[in-house]
């Protein structure tokens, strides 16, 4: 299914519920020390680019590029609407956002992200893009609750 992928200013209501409902259900997942989803605030900065996902009128996902050096990239803030899971939205978003990590010439793609139940699917996702599961990075703090992945692009 082809989905309209484009940047996002962050200021359309519901991208801003959909990122509210991330943080939100990051907060149920892990304890609050542990939990590391940008707010709205926090992905306005100059090294983060934003990209929504829309089916049709609805935005289906959020994810977002935080270029830590000239080399190295994270992936930020992956979501998806719970009205559009299983249907290829962060597929769609993560290879949209692999294209253009290897577009900017980054060589790495990392990612902190949840453990637990609740994010094998997410999990499951990333391995089968080739991310493989290594050390903390960009000041991140190794916990039982969390995982790092990297991707060698």
């Amino acid at each position: 299914m082809p989905f309209d992928i484009h940047v996002d200013d962050l200021s359309g209501r519901p991208t801003q519920d959909l990122l509210a409902f991330h943080v939100a259900q990051m907060q149920v997942w892990s304890p609050p020390e542990s939990v590391h989803a940008l707010d709205l605030s926090a992905l306005k900065t100059p090294d983060i680019t934003v990209w929504t996902v829309w089916d049709g009128k609805a935005v289906a996902g959020v994810g977002a590029l935080r270029e830590l050096s000239p080399e190295q990239g994270e992936l930020k803030s992956m979501r998806t609407h719970p009205d559009h899971l299983r249907k290829g939205v962060a597929a769609a978003l993560l290879e949209h956002i692999m294209d253009e990590a290897k577009a900017r010439g980054l060589k790495r793609l990392s990612l902190e992200t949840g453990s637990g139940p609740a994010f094998e699917p997410a999990l499951a996702l990333y391995r089968r893009r080739g991310f493989a599961e290594g050390p903390a990075f960009g000041g991140y703090t190794a916990t039982d609750f969390n995982r790092f992945l990297h991707l060698d692009l």
